[in-house]
């Protein structure tokens, strides 16, 4: 092996081992920011789970802000949250196949749309913060009202309300409910 090709792949080594290394530090600093949360629903055959991951608002402003109105949203931090179900379900009146999901939302000032799409996506959006969902893998999308609750929810948050039952998302003074049957 010739003295040329021999550096230029331990320079290339040395490349991916510095890349490698700074994605692992990359990954453990912003799961510190946005710690990862995993909720469930159990209501007799029905089974859910949702993981996610839950940014802080730290003063700033949310939606229509840091999350703009009518855009897509990867609906948390980091990765593409997901959404677990081992039944078919009924979300707000329409028909969501048993499988595991990755959860989008369009949040407008007064409605969000909540995408439920089947690809699963290693991370939640592209290196120029674009999300990196694929509408063509979108099998549910429901609306649902916004609320205004009356203090400010520090953390995204992602829970279950077992009397409606609903699955909730709320962060600074925005919460929505998603029926669930």
């Amino acid at each position: 092996m010739n003295k040329y090709l021999k550096w230029t792949l331990i320079a290339l080594g040395g490349l991916v081992v510095i890349a490698f290394i700074g994605f692992q530090v990359m990954t453990a600093n912003t799961k510190k920011a946005s710690p990862e949360q995993t909720v469930s629903f159990n209501e007799g055959e029905k089974h859910v789970e949702v993981y996610y991951n839950r940014p802080s608002k730290k003063g700033r402003e949310i939606f229509g802000g840091l999350v703009p109105y009518g855009e897509v949203w990867r609906t948390g931090a980091n990765e593409a949250t997901t959404f677990t179900t081992k039944t078919e379900l009924v979300i707000d009146g329409k028909m969501l196949p048993a499988g595991e999901y990755t959860l989008w939302t369009i949040p407008e000032k007064d409605k969000w749309t909540v995408i439920f799409n089947n690809k699963q996506y290693s991370w939640g959006v592209n290196f120029d913060g674009t999300p990196i969902r694929e509408a063509e893998a979108d099998v549910l999308k429901v609306e649902v009202p916004t609320q205004v609750t009356n203090s400010p929810a520090e953390m995204f948050t992602i829970s279950f309300d077992q009397s409606i039952p609903a699955m909730e998302m709320a962060w600074d003074m925005t919460k929505v409910s998603v029926p669930i049957k």
